[in-house]
């Protein structure tokens, strides 16, 4: 069940990529939408070496950077808020100031779903995000998180990348009981060599959600999964792919494993994340 929404307002496409996902799936459930920008000055201070002397110019380019991120938060805002009301969705604002990631993490705790940019979260197109960003929400345990890509589409085709694993099976139940999109084709893939009976894997894992009225398609790809998956999306036609963690290594990969770490860096696709 999706009660209440926490939408990311990142740069202004993205923004309004995900303001609009998150408007459908308020109107098919009923829910409450918490947009919210995320601001972090310090950030703005990196600007580099400075020559001596050159002091002026660093300020310069501080405070004009200031006045970007001022102006793109106040357009997401009002794109957000204009949107909201013409689609009668109840919504809130937040506008959080400091570090920006311990900020959103604190935020989810009370949302049943995050919706942010894949590739903006945090600087609002100004200064670079943080490398892996999308990951380190993921780390910090945000999620189920949907991560949209700059334009909206509607999502009628969904490929679930299945590892058998603990993690993986979670992910897939995660997201049949959430019931986003009902109507959506279902397709569940396995890749790589190595499975004890992908056959058997697919069999249960699309029985499953067959059980909560999808519809589902199965297939095994010999082919590792970091080098396939985004081909065979892409490929396929899948306007969204759905995945979680499956392998146990140091920091990021620890949770994420090494194709969900290559697909968030890669993907151009939305993307569903898990545990």
């Amino acid at each position: 069940m999706i009660k209440r929404i926490l939408v990311g307002l990142g740069s202004l496409v993205y923004a309004h990529s995900a303001t609009a996902k998150a408007i459908q799936l308020a109107k098919a459930h009923n829910a409450e939408l918490t947009g919210v920008t995320l601001f972090d000055t310090g950030r703005l201070d990196q600007v580099g070496v400075v020559p001596i002397g050159a002091g002026h110019l660093a300020k310069e380019l501080k405070e004009s950077r200031l006045d970007d991120v001022s102006g793109v938060i106040a357009a997401a805002e009002v794109h957000f808020a204009m949107a909201c009301d013409r689609s009668g969705v109840r919504y809130k604002m937040r506008r959080e100031q400091g570090d920006p990631l311990s900020s959103l993490v604190a935020l989810t705790r009370y949302h049943d779903l995050v919706i942010c940019g894949l590739q903006s979260l945090f600087e609002h197109g100004v200064v670079d995000e943080p490398p892996d960003a999308l990951a380190m929400l993921v780390r910090e345990g945000v999620r189920p998180l949907l991560a949209v890509s700059e334009e909206d589409h509607p999502v009628e085709k969904v490929l679930i990348c299945y590892s058998g694993s603990i993690a993986s099976a979670k992910t897939i139940r995660r997201y049949v009981q959430l019931r986003m999109w009902p109507d959506a084709q279902l397709k569940i893939v396995t890749f790589g060599t190595r499975k004890l009976n992908p056959e058997q894997l697919l069999s249960d894992a699309a029985d499953y959600c067959q059980s909560h009225g999808f519809q589902v398609e199965t297939a095994h790809i010999v082919d590792t999964p970091k080098s396939s998956l985004l081909p065979y999306a892409e490929m396929w036609g899948a306007d969204l792919i759905v995945m979680g963690n499956s392998a146990k290594r140091m920091l990021i990969r620890r949770l994420l494993g090494e194709t969900a770490l290559h697909v968030i860096r890669n993907s151009e696709l939305p993307l569903f994340l898990a545990q």
